[in-house]
């Protein structure tokens, strides 16, 4: 066991110089080269800056140390990361500096909200003093990461981190000091722009810089990106934007606040920073909570110990009337009574928005970041040559480092699509998708295997009159185009349409027993229940919670604005989406995996494919678990239907806790279907960042590998291989005019089955870029596989072949998917199971008004598990 862990250590290297399969396609890419110069020292200190600094004080004491010690620090500008970094290209006089730096910043004696008491020590406008102590930590070249980027030597070596990080913190300098950064991106108003998204947010455009090792060489990919703000207003309009019950505010003066609407009002502003607008400071304060009392019900004591009220204090120091009197105060200290009235406050500009974005405001953001290539591609040219960007300062000329200004030119290939079987039972039995976004239509054609639905129901949830005078229609339509799909729905259903007001989707108690009574009314065997909503509802969650866990049926949802118009192309698309979930499939590969990689596949030996991945809740939420799920494909050769597993576990752990258990289950129900083990396992798993490689690969091929031991004799050769939709890396289509002679970029995305494995990939490690979907909107985001072990020796032909051919066997649609479906279905499994832990009438854990920081993470609540009779089908699809 020991040699399998320390085997485990070595990421894959790649099996040859890349594929030679499909035409030659010219590419740029979003990867701009950086030349550096290998014998050059780099000298990295450690800084101490007590008292802890802000990290917008830091980067101005780090301006002022260096403008006034030149000569202690031998003329050098070191590069800082804002935290406890010095990267320097010269070495200081000492390897132990000291120096005292005063800055102009209200000090904790000067910042009472109020400004009364020492109002005449602010017009002083007092200096804080810091100590920052500078210790020399270790000195390194770049003649490491040269070899490591020139790939000379066969013997695995570690890719050099200090250095590649030192080198990091120079490009990101000059952004630093000019931008607000936000994770690896920057962002200011100068940088392409902001716009309202609603909600009291707003959308900021900025961009994304990172340094890659690639085979080039030294990369630094560029890219632009968007994220939300709070908007820099009121407070009170703020609150009137951000809360739907405060939307009349402004008319409703003296309204005061119940006890749950308090809870949502604090839970919206806590953590947010504000100024203060009744009095001239610079001060700003973090809101930690809400006081219980209105603001006429506050008293302060002053200096004196004297009770003051609050409202009476603003009106004799400061002449205003406090209006929104029944409101709450700010309460801006995290221990002692601090006050500050609503509607005397400002929010600071440049607050990332961290709460979970509405519908309405994602489709806004994503509406604000979808350009179409060619002005995407400006918009990165742009940032690279522009004011703030990565080359705007001296930092790079300090370090040698010489950044590229344009893209990096390359050739991918464009892979051919396979052909597809169909139906039997229809005139068109199969098809290869010809056309250039490579979709296909099921006209005269039948699904691959149908399904029959002889026992359904129907529910509905509000909705006009008129509306549910169309269901008969829309009931008899969804029969006709499911009959033309090879499909059998029924055309009555087992108990006549239920029609509930929307409400009961409110009640958790009542729909249970709603949707067990037409369960039962079924006699206790219902295929399929069709659900229609008004509109969408959070009551959606415990619908599909209790059919599929507690009463045991799978359930369709649409909405009734959809019924409106039942155009062929919906009707279809609801069939397919019904037909797998209740055990049928769309489409399988003419040519079987096994006929088209004779080397690694035999018809009588299987293979299974695993898709995992793991959701997190939403920044704010600091308690709710994360929800691991594992899905397999349980037939072969055809591939196409996938069980799935799911578990809750430990609050943003990334590793999946339970994974052994829930591979060995997948293997016994693969047994159950194929009475066979899998021959060969192939292994995909989102979600997982570069960081965390190495120890999801120790500890998740550990887990497969202990799931393979629990049946005798089984050592099955596994593929691991990681997939990532979460990059920055663009692709743009490229050719040269050759009567022009002039650079053309064309504004399309480009064609699916377009893989890159060569110059932007990585220097010796197995991976590549593979644009499998048809870009309708925006620029294409290839989808990045990284393979981090692989028993199984693919070559990169075969394997690219594999996941292209497999991402046009995706059961929703006609057409080749952007994700390998295992780890879709993965991603779909993984949504559902935190579905299950949204109930509609519990109430969101909100922390008290005191912070208390968390010593061990909440305990876990466990999923319900789905019942016998829906675990076996692809329910979460």
């Amino acid at each position: 066991m020991r040699n399998a862990t320390k085997e485990a250590l070595v990421v894959a290297r790649r099996p040859d110089s890349g594929g030679v399969e499909g035409p030659v396609i010219s590419l740029l890419a979003n990867h701009f080269l950086v030349k550096f110069d290998p014998s050059l020292k780099v000298y990295h200190y450690n800084v101490e800056i007590s008292p802890n600094p802000s990290k917008e004080v830091a980067r101005m004491i780090k301006q002022k140390l260096v403008e006034s010690n030149s000569g202690l620090l031998c003329g050098a500008h070191p590069a800082y990361d804002g935290r406890k970094n010095f990267y320097s290209p010269v070495e200081f006089q000492n390897g132990k500096l000291e120096f005292f730096v005063s800055l102009p910043i209200p000090t904790a004696n000067t910042g009472s909200p109020f400004g009364e008491w020492n109002g005449f020590q602010q017009k002083q406008n007092q200096l804080k003093v810091f100590r920052i102590n500078i210790r020399a930590v270790s000195k390194f070249d770049g003649k490491d990461l040269s070899s490591y980027l020139s790939n000379e030597s066969d013997d695995w070596i570690p890719l050099p981190q200090d250095y590649l990080h030192a080198l990091d913190v120079v490009l990101r300098e000059s952004p630093m000091e000019k931008c607000i950064c936000v994770g690896r991106s920057f962002y200011s108003s100068s940088t392409g722009g902001t716009k309202e998204i609603g909600g009291g947010a707003i959308g900021w455009r900025g961009f994304f810089q990172s340094l890659r090792p690639t085979q080039q060489g030294l990369a630094l990919n560029v890219d632009s990106s968007i994220t939300a703000f709070h908007e820099s207003i009121g407070v009170i309009p703020y609150l009137q934007k951000r809360i739907d019950f405060l939307r009349d505010l402004t008319q409703r003066k003296t309204r005061s606040l119940s006890d749950d609407e308090r809870k949502e009002v604090e839970k919206a502003l806590r953590n947010i920073r504000v100024f203060v607008c009744h009095r001239e400071t610079v001060q700003r304060y973090r809101v930690y909570g809400l006081t219980e009392e209105a603001t006429e019900n506050l008293y302060f004591a002053d200096r004196d110990g004297k009770n003051l009220k609050l409202i009476d204090y603003f009106k004799d120091h400061y002449n205003y009337n406090i209006q929104f009197r029944n409101l709450p105060c700010l309460q801006i200290s995290r221990s002692k009574p601090c006050y500050l009235p609503m509607e005397l406050c400002m929010i600071c500009e440049g607050q990332k928005f961290l709460g979970k974005l509405s519908d309405d405001q994602t489709a806004r953001i994503l509406k604000m970041g979808c350009q179409r290539p060619k002005e995407r591609k400006a918009m990165i040219d742009g940032i690279v040559r522009g004011p703030a960007g990565p080359t705007s300062g001296n930092q790079a000329e300090e370090f040698k480092l010489h950044v590229s200004k344009e893209m990096s030119r390359l050739n991918g290939r464009i892979l051919q699509p396979p052909k597809l079987k169909l139906g039997d039972g229809g005139h068109v039995r199969d098809i290869t998708p010809s056309r250039r976004d490579r979709q296909w239509n099921l006209l005269n054609s039948h699904v691959f295997q149908g399904t029959r639905i002889e026992r359904w129901a129907l529910i509905s949830f509000g909705g006009t009159q008129e509306q549910k005078s169309n269901l008969p229609k829309f009931i008899n339509q969804l029969s006709r185009r499911c009959e033309q799909l090879g499909i059998f729905l029924s055309k009555s259903t087992v108990v006549s349409p239920q029609f509930e007001p929307t409400q009961v989707l409110n009640n958790v108690t009542l729909l249970e027993s709603k949707l067990k009574k037409i369960h039962r009314a079924a006699s206790n065997n219902l295929q399929l229940l069709i659900c229609i909503m008004e509109k969408k509802h959070k009551g959606y969650a415990d619908l599909k919670r209790i059919a599929e866990t507690s009463v045991g049926f799978v359930s369709q949802c649409c909405l009734y604005p959809n019924l409106g118009k039942l155009s062929s192309q919906f009707l279809a698309n609801l069939a397919l989406k019904i037909n797998a979930k209740v055990g049928g499939s769309t489409v399988a590969l003419y040519n079987s995996l096994p006929s088209q990689i004779p080397r690694l596949f035999r018809l009588d030996e299987p293979v299974i494919f695993i898709g995992a991945d793991v959701t997190h809740p939403h920044p704010l939420d600091d308690s709710s678990p994360s929800v691991a799920a594992v899905v397999g494909s349980m037939n072969w050769p055809a591939a196409n239907k996938y069980v799935s597993r799911m578990r809750s576990q430990t609050h943003r752990q990334e590793i999946i806790q339970d994974l052994a258990a829930m591979v060995e289950e997948l293997l016994d129900d693969f047994y159950q279907e194929v009475n066979k083990l899998p021959k060969r396992i192939i292994f995909f798993r989102d979600g997982v960042s570069e960081t965390q490689f190495y120890k999801v690969l120790k500890e998740e091929l550990q887990a497969v590998k202990e799931a393979c031991a629990r049946f005798p004799g089984y050592k099955p050769p596994i593929t691991f291989a990681v997939v990532q939709k979460r990059h920055h890396t663009r692709l743009f289509p490229f050719e040269i005019n050759p009567s022009s002679n002039q650079n053309q970029h064309f504004d399309e995305n480009i064609p699916p089955g377009t893989v890159v494995d060569t110059v932007i990939t990585h220097p010796r490690e197995f991976d590549f870029y593979l644009c499998s979907h048809w870009g309708v909107k925006g620029t294409s985001r290839p989808t990045h596989y990284h393979v981090l072990w692989d028993e199984n020796r693919f070559t990169s032909d075969e394997l690219q072949k594999l996941v292209y051919n497999l991402c046009y066997t995706f059961a929703r649609c006609t057409k080749p998917v952007s994700l390998v479906p295992p780890a879709y279905y993965a991603h779909l499994a993984a949504y559902r199971g935190r579905l299950y832990l949204e109930r509609s009438e519990s109430v969101a854990f909100t922390r008290s008004s005191n912070i208390i920081s968390r010593v061990t993470p909440p305990k876990t609540t466990p999923l319900p598990k789905p019942s016998e009779n829906v675990k076996k089908l692809m329910f979460y699809c």
